[in-house]
């Protein structure tokens, strides 16, 4: 249904939608293969080369979901500040792995049907999609942690933690993404100039603090 809201889009909306689209993208696909060399690597039984495969999966996913949390910040702060209201499914349980995130997305559904707006959906959801992309980072980065600090491939469920957030963090981009193309949908002519700097100050400041990301006694990890 997106795809045909976006059909019409003006070429400075679509053209914002594709760059930020593809940007995500390609830190997600890094996430994917880097964690893929590491299970690969342990089903071979390289120890050392599949705990440095994921830890570097650690830094990538640091990165992947600080930039998805800007962009759903900048789609929930621009909506509310100036009253839109795009369209916004609820979240379904059944594109999660993770028993924490079909459980929101249960909640969120009942929310919905029985309390929210449909203004406050939209701004409901891109919250609790932020929310979600936070806890599964933390989750990926223990896992990551505890993995590195034990110097063991034979935990069953760190490795399942790795994989049931990678794919959990999958869902989060694919909604991230509808909810740009619905916010882009919404977004009046003359707002867009103003919405596209919020993204790239969001994203200078970033990289302006010079910010070195670290999760517990994890080792500093590749910045962007």
């Amino acid at each position: 249904m997106c795809d045909d809201w976006c059909a019409w889009l003006p070429e400075s909306k679509a053209s914002l939608n594709e760059s930020c689209s593809k940007e995500l993208e390609t830190l997600y696909v890094m996430l994917s293969v880097t964690l893929d060399e590491a299970i690969n690597l342990r089903r071979k039984g390289s120890l050392i080369q599949a705990l440095e495969a994921a830890r570097t999966a650690g830094g990538l996913c640091v990165r992947f979901a600080h930039s998805l949390r800007l962009v759903l910040n900048s789609l929930h702060s621009h909506s509310k500040h100036f009253g839109l209201v795009p369209n916004a499914a609820p979240l379904d349980p059944e594109n999660f792995h993770g028993t924490r995130g079909q459980r929101t997305a249960r909640l969120t559904g009942f929310l919905n049907r029985v309390l929210l707006s449909q203004r406050s959906r939209f701004i409901h959801k891109a919250a609790t999609l932020q929310e979600m992309v936070e806890d599964l980072k933390e989750d990926f980065c223990g896992a990551v942690e505890d993995l590195v600090s034990r110097m063991d491939l034979r935990n069953e469920e760190l490795w399942e933690t790795l994989d049931q957030g990678h794919f959990d963090l999958n869902t989060c981009l694919r909604e991230t993404i509808v909810l740009l193309k619905s916010f882009l949908v919404a977004l009046p002519e003359d707002q867009l100039a103003s919405f596209e700097s919020e993204l790239r100050l969001s994203h200078t400041r970033t990289v302006q603090s010079g910010l070195s990301f670290h999760h517990g006694r994890f080792a500093t990890v590749p910045g962007k």
